[in-house]
């Protein structure tokens, strides 16, 4: 043994404990056990006989299918209503000056009275759910079925007021609710935790919105979970591909633009193409920058007014929108989807100032603090510059080359806005039917995502830290909330020498014991 021992020592061997020699030999199985093929009969006994687990499988795919249905039914509500608003508009013009401000000013007051969570877009109350600081108790204020079913209402009611809003951010909210529910029926310890029921309800949101799956995966990647999970990843994706097949078995296998003829590229599309998205970038930016420093609250006396007299307030913003439609022909009504298939068609006869006018009304729409998002929005804006960037640069060939320059400039413009290049490339790729422009339109992303970079902090994760950071503070509703421009709720202080004890009025929401 002492002769074995010396040639260890010369040989350079260090001698091992018992414990660390056991630890060393299972890493040694470890790797074994992975470098061997996988037993499939094994295997599949294994998950055969795991009954509770396929039992949680199929919840979490009928949920999918629940959150497809609802943002279908969240979808024919905003249509139709936006339809009767057009009628409203189209038989007595004038009259959306007393409808918008009063149906704006009764929407805020009912979601700072009761849904708070309901304000904005919903894809930053989404992310703060996920954030591992928010507590249980603390998540159903961002994410619950009780909300799902207010932000379908409520944003259906703010297109029925006319505003430049948008359903496709609300669906991740209302798709991440009904996700969210079925973690009541999963097991304890299941794989599929809170987490991943927001990440596959968000994105299965996103992708029946859009009628575009692939962006919703990405959308999952990008700005939900920054990773996939290798044990619920195959859930989540077929989460995601139920909730479009919902969506498509009720509206068609149809791309939400139609599709674009893309002619040769040629260098009389370059120039005025890289200026649709350094414009846009710097547009982007900008308009990030406005809806952030409208939630922060700005030094001025609008924003003081907002915070002392929040409804009145929205009544006034709906009111300067109805002047603002009025004054575009009823273009700035709305999300912009028409707008956007006229111009692709070569048969818009909006004005040219439709791009400042619908970037004001899209602004005041969510500064107001109704329930809506800014997707669709920002595309018809993106639209508009490129379009009149083709107006403007191709003369005789506007009408063939426009629709490259328009679908830059809706790439362009929404990532500017979002900071999340990758979604807006594939969401404008899978609406246009544009895999012919794959290329471009990653370039515009990503070129226009640089510049907006330096311009503004990312729009939905600045939102959510807002939220986070109230909800850390306050652990629930604070009991006056400054409902957010784009999509959130900070809670602010009570004033010195109030009295807790007084009842809220309309212009002061209610503490969290109220009526939920």
């Amino acid at each position: 043994m002492r002769g074995s021992g010396a040639t260890a020592a010369r040989l350079g061997i260090v001698p091992q404990a018992r414990g660390q020699r056991s630890s060393a030999r299972d890493a040694t199985m470890d790797r074994c056990a992975m470098n061997r093929e996988p037993d499939f009969f094994q295997n599949l006994q294994d998950e055969l006989s795991d009954g509770r687990a396929w039992l949680d499988r199929s919840i979490v795919l009928g949920y999918a299918v629940l959150a497809g249905l609802f943002v279908v039914a969240f979808t024919y509500m905003s249509e139709h209503a936006f339809e009767w608003f057009k009628h409203l508009h189209a038989s007595s013009p004038w009259v959306v000056l007393i409808w918008t401000p009063a149906l704006t000013a009764g929407i805020v007051w009912c979601t700072r009275r009761y849904f708070p969570g309901a304000s904005g877009s919903g894809i930053p109350q989404v992310i703060s759910a996920l954030d591992p600081q928010v507590s249980s108790s603390a998540r159903r204020h961002f994410v619950s079925l009780r909300l799902t079913l207010a932000k379908m209402v409520l944003g259906a009611a703010g297109l029925l007021a006319g505003l430049s809003a948008g359903r496709e951010g609300p669906s991740v909210q209302v798709a991440a609710g009904v996700m969210h529910d079925a973690r009541r029926w999963l097991r304890p310890g299941s794989a599929m935790n809170d987490q991943a029921l927001l990440v596959a309800g968000g994105a299965a949101g996103i992708a029946a919105a859009f009628n575009a799956p692939l962006a919703g995966v990405v959308f999952a990647i990008e700005e939900l979970s920054k990773r996939m999970d290798s044990r619920t990843n195959g859930v989540i994706i077929s989460a995601i591909v139920l909730a479009g097949l919902v969506s498509i078995s009720f509206f068609g296998n149809l791309t939400y633009f139609g599709s674009i003829a893309v002619p040769g590229l040629s260098w009389q599309v370059f120039f005025p193409g890289l200026a649709v998205v350094l414009l846009c970038g710097v547009l982007g930016g900008l308009f990030s920058r406005l809806l952030v420093a409208s939630i922060e609250g700005m030094p001025d006396r609008w924003s003081r007014y907002r915070r002392a007299k929040p409804v009145r307030f929205a009544a006034g913003a709906g009111l300067a929108i109805a002047v603002i439609g009025l004054v575009s022909g009823g273009a700035t009504f709305g999300a912009g989807a028409e707008e956007v298939r006229s111009m692709l068609a070569g048969e818009s006869d909006v004005t040219r100032l439709y791009v400042l006018l619908k970037l004001v009304a899209t602004w005041l729409t969510a500064w107001s603090g109704v329930p809506g998002g800014i997707f669709a929005p920002s595309l018809s804006i993106g639209a508009g510059v490129g379009n009149d960037m083709a107006q403007l640069f191709l003369g005789s060939d506007a009408r063939m080359l426009a629709p490259i320059l328009i679908a830059l400039g809706m790439t362009a413009f929404l990532a500017a806005t979002t900071q999340a290049p990758l979604t807006s490339f594939i969401i404008v790729m899978e609406m246009i039917d544009g895999r012919a422009m794959v290329l471009s339109l990653m370039a515009a992303a990503m070129l226009a995502n640089l510049i907006a970079r330096l311009i503004s902090r990312p729009l939905y994760s600045t939102l959510s830290s807002l939220m986070i950071q109230a909800a850390i503070k306050t652990g629930e509703p604070a009991q006056r909330m400054e409902t957010t421009a784009g999509d959130t709720a900070v809670a602010e202080p009570p004033e010195a020498g109030s009295d807790p004890a007084t009842p809220p009025s309309p212009e002061t929401p209610p503490a969290s014991g109220s009526p939920r």
